[in-house]
């Protein structure tokens, strides 16, 4: 997905371009037998009793929570001195304190995730241009104007994984890497990444993702994967390989909002028209791909409007419908300013959905 801003329908999905699978064996208590859950920003998660308000959504169905820890800006929502480096950069905020979130949430019964935005990262990439994608002069190379750090460099692995230790340890019951990818924008040719290996970019990205988990289960925590809403679609050149990750995983989180994929994509002559079969043929795709494997299917759902056009509480519907029929284990609503459909979020055989 691009940039996410302010813009409630960027996440880190592709521009306009069922079966179950095997539950993991390591189950967190908390881990509902269906997620139904929002994303929260670290920015809303400081403000007074915004949190609570959050939280209180569990009246509607609400049972999971997935609240930003490092986000795409490079932003990480506390200091810790486990993560020296993210205070080193400048990096660290002091949004919330993990440990008093992790409470909060627990204490009501949800399930909480954290959110990592690895690979994107303006902030690592400008104070240690050493760890970022570079241009021909040794200054990092940008996409939109943003910096990536090196896929390949342990360094900025390690960074992350130090981050999310900080997280797991404090309570969170999932750590979930977004922008775990290859640039999908931007002037590719031009971009030098030191200490390139001659490997698919989709083992470089499983690599991490193996030792990112190895480093993190003995906190207890699951691990996940955002994913493009096209990735078990299409061979998309950035390293998300679906059926590989989910050998490796405990969930992945494929982006399939209905606004973002093209005219024509599955047959369809306008995607977003008929949401539930947009989600459904997408759906359908990862299943296939994920079948076997270890790796639960979660999907994040639009809740936002696009370009001027309304996605209305029906829509929404229509999208959760698709997700129980396709079997995966849930979903994620997803709006960048955090307002949330009222009623998206009903269990199964109390809302009316449509179509």
């Amino acid at each position: 997905m691009a940039g996410r801003g302010t813009n409630p329908s960027t996440h880190d999905a592709v521009p306009r371009a069922g079966t179950t699978t095997k539950a993991s064996t390591e189950q967190n208590p908390n881990l509902p037998k269906e997620i139904r859950g929002i994303h929260v920003t670290m920015g809303l998660a400081s403000l007074s009793g915004k949190l609570a308000q959050y939280i209180s959504l569990k009246d509607e169905g609400l049972n999971t929570i997935e609240l930003d820890v490092k986000d795409e800006s490079g932003a990480v929502a506390f200091r810790s001195p486990d993560a020296p480096l993210a205070s080193a950069v400048g990096a660290a905020g002091n949004f919330y304190k993990p440990a008093e979130v992790a409470d909060q949430v627990h204490a009501d019964h949800l399930y909480l995730i954290g959110r990592i935005a690895v690979f994107e990262d303006p902030v690592l990439s400008a104070r240690r241009p050493e760890m970022a994608i570079q241009r021909s002069d040794g200054s990092p190379w940008l996409s939109g104007g943003l910096g990536w750090t090196n896929e390949y460099d342990k360094r900025v692995w390690n960074y992350n994984v130090s981050i999310a230790k900080v997280a797991a340890k404090a309570g969170f019951d999932e750590i979930q890497f977004d922008y775990a990818r290859f640039p999908s924008d931007g002037p590719i040719s031009s971009a030098v990444w030191p200490g390139k290996r001659n490997e698919p970019e989709s083992v470089t990205i499983d690599r991490f993702l193996a030792y990112a988990t190895k480093q993190l289960k003995p906190f207890g925590v699951r691990v996940s994967v955002d994913v493009f809403g096209l990735a078990a679609t299409n061979n998309l050149g950035i390293g998300q390989s679906p059926g590989k990750m989910a050998r490796i995983v405990d969930a992945i989180y494929p982006m399939v909002y209905p606004s973002h994929f093209g005219p024509g994509q599955y047959g369809l002559p306008d995607p977003q028209a008929v949401p539930g079969t947009t989600v459904g043929y997408a759906l359908n795709d990862f299943a296939t791909q994920m079948h076997g494997k270890k790796a639960d299917l979660v999907a994040w759902l639009q809740d936002f409007s696009w370009q001027g056009r309304p996605f209305t509480l029906s829509d929404v519907q229509d999208e959760v419908l698709a997700v129980r029929r396709s079997g995966a284990r849930g979903f994620l609503l997803w709006n960048a300013m955090g307002t949330y459909t009222p009623g998206a979020l009903q269990p199964a055989g109390s809302n009316t959905a449509v179509g």
